[in-house]
């Protein structure tokens, strides 16, 4: 089904837009998820959701339109957003499963000096995080960065050692050490280097506020600089960091949000 807004928003991606029955909103998104919106009006609002604010930025594949990308955070009350043009979106819980993981007792609970790295690496990404490319590098669909079965999914709660400590910010692939990684899109390396939770890490930052994440790799085939094209060799999948066997964990941020990144892929897809 195509949703029609009547006003500022002439269309909508709608592989997740679903209407809300009875809810007296016209859409309804799920907390972690991603919906994009449409339209022709040459300067429209900024929307804020959850004291976070989405710019309109050209379409990818139409001149005479803008889209907003607007990424739901994982930790979002349920509530409703009133659009420019009166429309509503409602953000709704969404139904996460928990799963327990066994690791090393020293990666569930990091000793003073690993929580020092642990933050410094953390504060690091933030900063690289807040200061994007302004210019989109990507300009066609994206990609997964290997076929294998996926193992455990994004917004899982996540029970390390018997502790519930976060939920799962990207999606696990089934990977034997020494797999094969490919870039998502095109992008520019940002990261790539050892990290104490994430292990062996490559970030790519696609422009426009939006990184995708390989984390827990045995090899690093790139550098921080590079400009990389979509399908691009990047890494080899492994099993450091804070894991409890081979794979690659794969994520999604934009603008500071982390989505669930099929989530993420399926809506921006669906623009071409």
């Amino acid at each position: 089904m195509v949703f029609v807004l009547l006003s500022i928003f002439a269309q909508a991606n709608t592989d997740k837009l679903k209407q809300a029955m009875g809810k007296n909103a016209e859409f309804v998104v799920e907390n972690g998820k991603t919906i994009i919106l449409s339209t022709t009006i040459r300067n429209p609002k900024p929307i804020v959701i959850d004291k976070k604010t989405y710019s309109w930025i050209p379409h990818p594949s139409n001149l005479e339109r803008k889209i907003v990308i607007l990424a739901i955070p994982y930790y979002s009350k349920p509530s409703v957003v009133v659009l420019e043009n009166g429309e509503r979106v409602e953000v709704v819980q969404g139904s996460y499963k928990k799963e327990s993981i066994q690791v090393s007792p020293s990666k569930a609970k990091p000793n003073p000096k690993n929580q020092e790295r642990i933050k410094k690496e953390r504060e690091e990404a933030n900063a690289i995080y807040n200061n994007y490319s302004q210019k989109r590098l990507w300009d066609s669909t994206f990609m997964l960065p290997m076929q294998s079965k996926i193992t455990s999914s994004y917004g899982n709660a996540r029970v390390f050692n018997g502790e519930i400590k976060s939920y799962h910010s990207g999606t696990d692939f089934r990977a034997a050490i020494g797999t094969e990684i490919f870039a998502s899109n095109r992008g520019k390396v940002v990261i790539a280097k050892d990290r104490f939770l994430a292990g062996g890490s490559v970030v790519l930052d696609h422009g426009e506020g939006v990184f995708s994440m390989y984390y827990h790799c045995s090899a690093i085939k790139v550098k921080v600089g590079e400009i990389v094209e979509k399908g691009d060799l990047i890494a080899f999948s492994g099993a450091t960091g804070r894991v409890s066997g081979p794979h690659l964990h794969f994520g999604i941020l934009v603008r500071g949000v982390q989505v669930d990144p099929l989530d993420f892929i399926a809506q921006v897809n669906g623009l071409f």
